[in-house]
């Protein structure tokens, strides 16, 4: 086990993560804006959305530019101004940094370089939605976005399907009504809370079934960023039905491994091999061969 203490006394700089208002600016915590202020470096999502935080809040740190495209050399550049002793504020456009926003990476080479990583509490809108939702909040599960394709979305909905705790996710507006459909198709009617706008002038939470939202969103005009909040599967062991991957071919069934699991490819093929009950040489075949 290796340790970090916060008092810890090193040559080497610490990477704060700062979480950011997600509408409301007075959600900014006055530690945030210290360690901003402090900071030898802001590493942010958009520099020109935290240029207008900073100018709000009179901060006059230097910006450098760390998103989802320019992470891999990016990171390789904070890692070594920590190194030699900076303190840098990483910041996500409204929230916190690593969920659904760029951070994990950064993160993972600090740890591994052995430098301290010191998270900072403040606005999430998950969580800000969910304990407002009226759905049972413990235990529950975050998601964050579902795949954009169809067969790919059911799949995941699929594997959720017997999820016991609340199930949070964000989704686009243009996107809000097909995942709704996908929902209830999968899941059947339950309980769920469309949150948008949190904290901004037009914040609203819709609550009702999977059903009467998707009467909804084919009436209404969809606008703002959204928080879904579904219950959870209330007698999981009795839900029958496809198993999360029926849609996917075997090359997408061991993609989907590799990519949201970050497995390698021998691991992908053996965990495919191992739910579909079938010989490691046939998926072994199916993806490297016939990419079927």
């Amino acid at each position: 086990m290796r340790s970090q203490k916060s008092n810890e006394t090193t040559d080497r700089g610490t990477l704060f993560l700062i979480p950011t208002p997600i509408g409301n600016l007075e959600d900014m915590t006055f530690r945030a804006i210290r360690l901003m202020q402090e900071a030898d470096l802001i590493a942010a999502e958009d520099t020109r959305n935290t240029k207008k935080l900073c100018s709000h809040f009179d901060i006059s740190t230097p910006l450098a530019s760390y998103h989802e495209h320019n992470k891999e050399t990016s990171g390789r550049q904070l890692v070594e101004r920590l190194l030699k002793g900076d303190n840098i504020a990483l910041v996500s456009d409204a929230g916190m940094p690593c969920i659904s926003d760029p951070g994990y990476e950064i993160v993972r080479a600090a740890i591994e370089a052995d430098i301290a990583v010191v998270p900072v509490p403040g606005p999430n809108a998950a969580l800000t939605a969910l304990i407002a939702s009226g759905i049972n909040p413990q235990p529950f599960y975050f998601y964050g976005f579902l795949p954009r394709g169809k067969k790919e979305r059911k799949a995941e909905l699929e594997r959720l399907k017997r999820q016991d705790g609340a199930i949070l996710l964000y989704e686009a507006p243009h996107r809000l009504k097909d995942t709704l459909k996908d929902m209830v198709a999968v899941w059947g009617d339950r309980k769920i809370v469309l949150c948008r706008e949190l904290t901004k002038k037009f914040e609203e939470f819709l609550r009702g079934r999977l059903s009467s939202a998707v009467e909804w969103a084919e009436k209404e005009e969809i606008r703002g960023e959204f928080c879904l909040i579904v219950e959870g599967n209330s007698d999981p062991d009795s839900s029958e039905g496809p198993p999360w991957w029926a849609l996917l071919g075997l090359k997408e069934h061991v993609e989907h491994y590799i990519e949201n699991e970050n497995l390698t490819s021998k691991e992908a093929i053996k965990r495919a091999a191992s739910d579909r009950k079938v010989p490691k040489r046939e998926v072994y075949e199916a993806y490297h061969i016939h990419g079927r």
